[in-house]
C-alpha cells in the first residue's frame, strides 16, 4: 500500500446542479467530470464512496463519470457495505452485486465494513459479514478488506483482534477531534498504529468546520504564510506516519484545484505548523461553548452513570461545526451509559468540577439538542 499520493477524492459530496442540494439533488456530471479528469491529470487516482451516498447517486456518477471514461487501472475505487441495506448474511451479497452493478465495476480495490461501531459490528458479526467478505475477496471480487470506523479505542482495539483479515482502517482524524473526549482520534489512531494498519482518514476539515475558522485562529494560521485553512488540515492529517490516505469530499472545480496544489508535492507538517495548530486547537477549545477539561471528576459517583465529558464535547462539536458525526458519537456515548435526559439533579457533579461549571443546566441543554 505505498502510494505517494495522499489526497483521496471523498464522493459524500459532489458537485451539485444548481439549484439542487442535499440527498435529492442531482450531481452535476460535468463538473464532477472536470473534476475527476484534473485530479488523475495531476497523478492522484484514489475515490471513495458508499451505497446511501446521495441516495445511491454517488455510486451512478461514479459510474458514469469515472469508469466508463478510464480503464480500470487508471483509478481505485473503495465502496462500502452498510449496515442498514442488511438484516441476514444471504442479503450481503445482493447488496454488493448492486454495488458493483451501480458503479459499473468488476471488483473494488477496498470494501470497507461501514461505519462500525461497538453495536454495528454486533450485527455484522451476527450476520457472518467477514467471512462473506473474506470469500468475495478469494472470488476475486474484493482486493482489499477494511473498515470505517466511529467509536472509542477500545472497540477498535477488540474489531483488530478478532479479525486479522482487515487490511486498512478508515477512521474520523482531524486537529480538531484530536482529543475529543467523545472521538479520541488520536487513541483510536495509536491502536492502527499498533495493528500496523493503514490508515484512511474521513473528515479531515470537520466538515468544512476547519475553514470557517474564529479570526483569532485564522490570524495564526495566516502567520504561516503556507495555503488556505483547508490545506493546513489536510496536510496536519496527511503527516502522521501511517496515513495512507486523506479524502477530501470536494463539491466544485475550485476545492479540487487547492487540494491538488498543496498535495501534489506534498510536504509534511513542519514543527512549527504543529505548534500553530495547537494554538489553534486551544482557540476552538475555548469557544463560546461549554468549558469542560474532560478531567472525568464528574462521571466518579454519578448515580445515573452519565458520561458528562463525552455528552459535552458532542455538543460543542454539533454547535461549532454542524457536526453530523456528533449524532453518532452520542448514540455511542450513551449506549449502556445515562443519557443527558436522565440525571436527576442531585448535584454531586457540579460539586466535583474543578471549572465550577452549572453540569446540570448543561445536561439540559445537550438533551434538548440531542433527545428532541
Amino acid at each position: 500500500m505505498s502510494d505517494n499520493k495522499k489526497l483521496g477524492f471523498g464522493c459524500m459530496r459532489l458537485p451539485m446542479k444548481s439549484g439542487t442540494v442535499g440527498m435529492n439533488g442531482e450531481v452535476d456530471y460535468e463538473e464532477f467530470k472536470k473534476m475527476i479528469d484534473r485530479f488523475i491529470d495531476e497523478g492522484f487516482n484514489y475515490f471513495d464512496t458508499a451505497h446511501g451516498y446521495i441516495s445511491g447517486k454517488s455510486e451512478t456518477a461514479i459510474r458514469d463519470c469515472l469508469v466508463k471514461r478510464y480503464p480500470r487501472e487508471a483509478y481505485t475505487l473503495t465502496d462500502k457495505l452498510t449496515g442498514t441495506y442488511f438484516n441476514r448474511e444471504e442479503d450481503i451479497k445482493i447488496v454488493f452485486n448492486d454495488q458493483l452493478e451501480k458503479t459499473g465495476v468488476e471488483y473494488f480495490d477496498y470494501y470497507l465494513m461501514h461505519a462500525l461501531n461497538s453495536e454495528f459490528y454486533k450485527k455484522f458479526e451476527k450476520c457472518n459479514a467477514f467471512e462473506v467478505v473474506k470469500r468475495l475477496k478469494e472470488e476475486g471480487k474484493i482486493k482489499h478488506i477494511g473498515i470505517s470506523f466511529h467509536d472509542k479505542p477500545e472497540v477498535l482495539e477488540l474489531i483488530l483482534s478478532e479479525h486479522p483479515e482487515i487490511e486498512v482502517v478508515q477512521i474520523q482524524f482531524n486537529y480538531a477531534d484530536y482529543d475529543n473526549p467523545s472521538i479520541e482520534s488520536y487513541k483510536v489512531y495509536k491502536v492502527c498504529e499498533r495493528y500496523d494498519k493503514p490508515v484512511i482518514v474521513m473528515e479531515p476539515i470537520k466538515g468544512g468546520g476547519l475553514i470557517n475558522l474564529p479570526d483569532t485562529a485564522k490570524k495564526i494560521l495566516d502567520e504561516l504564510k503556507g495555503g488556505s485553512y483547508a490545506s493546513y488540515a489536510i496536510r496536519y492529517a496527511a503527516s502522521f506516519k501511517k496515513i495512507f490516505k486523506v479524502l477530501s469530499g470536494m463539491s466544485d472545480f475550485s476545492q479540487l484545484e487547492d487540494n491538488v496544489r498543496y498535495m501534489k508535492d506534498f510536504k509534511p507538517f513542519t514543527e512549527e505548523e504543529f505548534l500553530a495548530i495547537e494554538k489553534v486547537r486551544g482557540i476552538l477549545k475555548n469557544q463560546d461553548n461549554i468549558a469542560c477539561t474532560a478531567c472525568r471528576y464528574c462521571v466518579e459517583g454519578c448515580p445515573k452513570d452519565i458520561l458528562i465529558p463525552d455528552l459535552f464535547a458532542c455538543y460543542n462539536a454539533k454547535r461549532q461545526y454542524k457536526d453530523w458525526n456528533s449524532n453518532m458519537y452520542y448514540v455511542n456515548s450513551t449506549r449502556g451509559r445515562g443519557k443527558a435526559s436522565e440525571c436527576i439533579k442531585c448535584g454531586k457533579c457540579e460539586k466535583n468540577c474543578p471549572q465550577h461549571l452549572k453540569v446540570r443546566k448543561h445536561l439540559e441543554e445537550v438533551a434538548a439538542v440531542f433527545e428532541k
